[in-house]
């Protein structure tokens, strides 16, 4: 068994103080959360019953995700129509500058707060989309 294998199994949880597996080692009927969510299940409350673990050979470092049971999982709760709309709102509040007040397709970066033309330049004139530069260029 090498170093890093041994060192992430501990089917008893006497190192860890829970049932630990090295990655993709992981008995039957346990689920991380992502997985539980592509089954369209959620943990509801249960403690964690496991975890599997991974070591990073660059760094020495550890990456633990915790198992849950699922044959304890609950499904998932469905979107209320209130839950949906606040969802739309927020989404419409992230593509929206604050300082010009353009809704964009695309969510606005957080580093800068606003658009990208807010950002860099103050709020400039879009430039007019019938305007044909290149047709001026070439016949003066």
């Amino acid at each position: 068994m090498s170093g890093a294998f041994g060192k992430c199994f501990d089917p008893t949880g006497a190192r860890y103080g829970v049932p630990t597996y090295p990655w993709r080692y992981a008995p039957e009927g346990l689920a991380t959360r992502r997985q539980l969510r592509a089954r369209g299940l959620r943990p509801g409350g249960q403690p964690v019953a496991a975890q599997v673990m991974r070591v990073n050979r660059r760094t020495g470092g550890v990456q633990v995700s915790y198992l849950y049971r699922i044959d304890r999982a609950k499904p998932v709760r469905p979107m209320t129509s209130r839950k949906w709309g606040a969802l739309a709102l927020a989404m419409l509040a992230r593509r929206t500058c604050p300082e010009c007040g353009i809704t964009y397709s695309y969510c606005l970066p957080t580093s800068l707060g606003m658009c990208l033309l807010c950002a860099h330049g103050g709020a400039q004139q879009a430039p007019d989309p019938f305007e044909d530069r290149r047709f001026d260029e070439q016949h003066p």
